[in-house]
């Protein structure tokens, strides 16, 4: 990629707050400094917001509420679908500028820029499925009318690591359901946010109907907000503490919440799992996004009996990963998000090996420029190794061993955490268990990419609350109205 097109690209990237449709400078006066991780040199310099910006975003959001919610669910819709065909037409631009922040390879900047754009196509057609019913109530005295009815202002925290399809999953079904927003992107990589809601305003979104403010002081600027008694739904994806201490915030006003939080999700291998299939699984479930995903598979869990042969094709495979910058083509290791990403994997690395597991490949740090960790394999990780307890978010994948289903599950199970697992094998019946007995809110049966945007993500226990996607996605940005109509 020439370095005349990545600059004629991040010129072209707002560098404001998006306020009531307008761009504005933040009232700080402050900037925050976005820097590519594969060189680590500042790439632009964008508007920090202030408390009083955060302000003015919710008073935007609010005062479009009622125009909003009123507006046709097809035109809605279209407007969504309008931006959907103008990402398609401008993906090239948004899988650069995705790789220039964030530094995934510019082959999986592109697929997320599919994948995000579905959430928008997605969307648009649910925008005129909201339904409700009608009938008669058991006593035969009157009619009950149900209807579905937006709950009104937003504020949707997204993450760092997929900056558009977070932005997207969240937007679109708000937009959808007649809700106004108020976005607030991570400090790390908040340019492919701006960017698209520059898009948004090319779609022909009125105004304060979408709001952005970047900031790198979040709570103080956060807070208020969700105190804010006139907003009503919080939307946040992140770590599982950051989520916690939201959760007890949005207590007070009785905040509607949707929460995708933390993860450390279970690969497991069967005896009679095709090892075909299931190292291709691997290979993509665990360094999809140089590992730094909610979904990646953190503790493979394979059986004794097939371990050795698994972590043998596993290991040949990531010994050929080009490694490199994400903006020449090929590369399939880019650099983890900054070097606190870097020490916190070879942390993890380095106590699994102390506590006797077998490095196979990898692990350490990449010298030079940019934040970049060698894609590494480890076997024979035993009981109370922090790689089993904690989410390693980078290229590090974790044998343990198993002998029986039972030992599995336990294993599998072992953890506060309960996003996805993926499970492999040719044994039906075993599969079926499996999804009984798993305990999370989405599972891989024999495949390593779950997501999608037809269909409801999301976890349980400690993984966090609500659905986003499917047909279940639009329903937490809607609150249900009973009348009651006598005969």
């Amino acid at each position: 990629m020439s370095e005349s097109r990545e600059t004629e690209l991040l010129a072209r990237v707002p560098s404001q707050l998006y306020i009531n449709g307008q761009w504005v400078d933040g009232s700080s006066g402050r900037t925050i400094a976005v820097t590519d991780p594969a060189t680590g040199v500042t790439i632009r310099s964008i508007a920090d917001a202030s408390v009083e910006d955060g302000a003015r975003a919710l008073d935007a959001a609010v005062a479009a509420q009622d125009s909003w919610a009123a507006t046709a669910p097809r035109v809605r819709g279209e407007i969504l679908r309008r931006a959907f065909d103008l990402l398609q037409e401008r993906k090239e631009d948004f899988a650069l500028l995705m790789t220039l922040e964030m530094g995934k390879p510019l082959a999986e900047a592109r697929g997320e820029v599919g994948y995000g754009g579905e959430f928008l196509r997605w969307f648009s057609e649910e925008a005129v499925r909201i339904s409700g019913r009608y009938g008669s109530n058991p006593e035969g005295t009157g009619h009950m009318v149900v209807t579905q009815r937006p709950v009104g202002p937003c504020f949707l925290i997204t993450p760092w690591n997929f900056p558009l399809a977070m932005a997207t999953r969240k937007i679109a079904p708000a937009l959808a359901a007649g809700c106004t927003v108020v976005v607030k992107p991570a400090a790390l990589t908040p340019l492919t946010t701006l960017l698209f809601v520059q898009l948004l305003e090319d779609a022909g979104l009125p105004a304060g109907v979408v709001n952005v403010i970047t900031t790198s002081t979040s709570g103080a600027v956060s807070d208020p907000i969700i105190a804010d008694p006139r907003l009503r739904k919080l939307s946040f994806t992140g770590s599982t503490p950051v989520g916690q201490a939201l959760l007890r915030q949005s207590a007070e006003g009785v905040l509607r919440t949707s929460m995708e939080l933390g993860g450390n999700a279970p690969f497991v291998v069967f005896a009679d799992a095709d090892l075909d299939k299931a190292v291709d699984g691997a290979i993509i479930a665990k360094f999809r996004n140089i590992g730094q995903a909610c979904t990646a598979a953190n503790r493979f869990i394979v059986h004794a009996s097939v371990a050795d042969e698994f972590a043998r094709r596993i290991t040949e495979r990531v010994n050929a990963f080009p490694i490199g910058r994400g903006t020449d083509e090929g590369i399939v290791i880019g650099p983890l998000i900054n070097d606190k990403a870097v020490a916190k994997a070879d942390e993890l690395v380095q106590d699994a090996l102390t506590r006797g597991a077998t490095l196979l490949t990898g692990g350490a740090a990449i010298a030079g420029d940019g934040s970049f960790y060698q894609p590494t394999v480890i076997s024979g990780v035993t009981a109370g190794s922090e790689i089993l307890r904690e989410e390693i978010f980078g290229p590090v994948l974790a044998i343990a061993t198993f002998t029986d289903e039972d030992e599995a599950v336990r294993l599998a199970n072992d953890t506060e955490y309960g996003l996805v697992s993926y499970v492999f094998t040719e044994d039906l019946a075993r599969g079926h268990r499996m999804i009984d007995r798993l305990e999370t809110g989405m599972m891989g049966l024999n495949v390593g990419v779950v997501s999608n945007a037809a269909a409801p993500f999301g976890g349980v226990k400690q993984s966090g609350l609500g659905r986003e996607g499917g047909l279940e996605g639009i329903h937490e940005y809607l609150s249900t109205k009973y009348t009651l109509i006598p005969n």
